[in-house]
């Protein structure tokens, strides 16, 4: 019997139905390639319809949302909604209210596009960074005394509870040993300063280290970390981190992997439903225009059938990725010399043809 996957769809705002459409073209494509089938679920959530509604998103729909293994998303951001709102209420919360504690993010630089960095090359530019995505800074604690007067205080606390801790640095390691590159796992934080989170942090790492003696382990603060991602980013083979810092190094390696228009990410639930998306934001400037460039929400599309289980379907697209590439003038926004569409049916044409 043939397999059949149920996928939630959130195609948000701006480009984000745009790149979504394509990334849906390459799944398709792998479905028919390696004989499995995806039965796509859509939910409007994002600013438009928070514009039209009132709503974010509902506690009813994310139940709903919880009886899928996936969430494909396109992109939340609308230009008249006050920033924070739908952050919150909607991408804080699904990550936060389905238990989505891993954020994994590939930072590999692919031959044919350019890197900012001199004289460093694919062979340089190939690990990952997992954040923890659940509690940090980002859980919400905290709050404001005498708002709005000369005497304004504002507090936001940092919440580390070993659980947390404990459960993405275990999927750290698992991951490195997966990866079976140079099996290296770095711990970046700022032990210095933040003695109360990090001396955690460090603590947890070094005790489960022991259960990995197979794993090399080494610890750097995060401003170490952001120099060496520019300098010698060869050195590294995973990084995991807090939620805040997370955040952070990821932009930057974003940037050194080639920019917005090829990161993609994870936010994993390894027992439940999982979501990703393109990294770049809606780009409601591009809307409509057939410019943007679909292949970060491709990308996203290939790690999220590697988490399904279809290995082989997501490297095809990967490497279906890496074949279209060459054939762009540029990763940036109407500058690819082709539309949105045409590299999205190219990605699902040489999906086919590999086979």
């Amino acid at each position: 019997m043939t397999q059949t996957y149920n996928i939630a769809v959130i195609p948000g705002d701006g480009t984000g139905p745009e790149v979504v459409r394509e990334g849906m073209k390459a799944l398709d494509a792998a479905a028919e390639r390696f004989g499995f089938s995806i039965e796509y679920h859509t939910f409007p959530y994002g600013g438009k319809h928070y514009k039209e509604t009132g709503e974010t998103l509902p506690d009813a729909a994310l139940d709903e949302l919880r009886k899928f293994p996936a969430i494909f998303l396109g992109a939340i951001g609308h230009p008249d909604v006050a920033p924070g709102i739908l952050e919150t209420g909607i991408l804080l919360k699904l990550r936060f209210g389905l238990d989505q504690y891993v954020n994994l993010r590939p930072i590999k630089l692919y031959e044919g596009v350019d890197t900012p960095l001199k004289d460093k090359g694919p062979k340089d530019i190939d690990f990952v960074v997992i954040r923890e995505n659940t509690e940090g800074l980002y859980a919400g604690a905290g709050g404001f005394l005498k708002k709005g007067t000369p005497d304004e205080v504002a507090i936001q606390e940092s919440i580390n509870t070993r659980k947390g801790v404990e459960r993405c640095i275990r999927y750290a390691f698992e991951l490195t040993r997966r990866r079976n590159r140079e099996k290296k796992l770095t711990l970046c934080g700022k032990t210095n300063v933040l003695t109360y989170a990090f001396d955690l942090w460090l603590r947890t790492f070094n005790e489960v280290a022991k259960e990995y003696p197979d794993v090399t382990t080494d610890y750097a603060h995060v401003d170490a970390i952001c120099m060496w991602m520019v300098k010698n980013p060869e050195t590294f083979d995973v990084i995991v981190t807090d939620n805040m810092f997370g955040d952070i190094i990821t932009d930057l390696g974003a940037m050194i992997q080639g920019g917005m228009g090829i990161a993609a990410g994870g936010n994993i639930n390894p027992d439940g439903t999982s979501m990703f998306e393109p990294i770049g934001g809606s780009a409601p400037k591009y809307a409509g225009k057939d410019v943007i460039n679909p292949l970060a929400a491709i990308s996203a599309a290939g790690m999220m059938m590697d988490f399904l289980g279809e290995e082989k379907a997501g490297r095809a697209i990967e490497e279906a990725v890496q074949a279209v590439i060459p054939r762009l003038k540029s990763l940036s926004a109407g500058k690819m010399g082709y539309t949105t569409r045409q590299v999205g049916d190219m990605v699902a044409e040489t999906i086919r043809d590999l086979g």
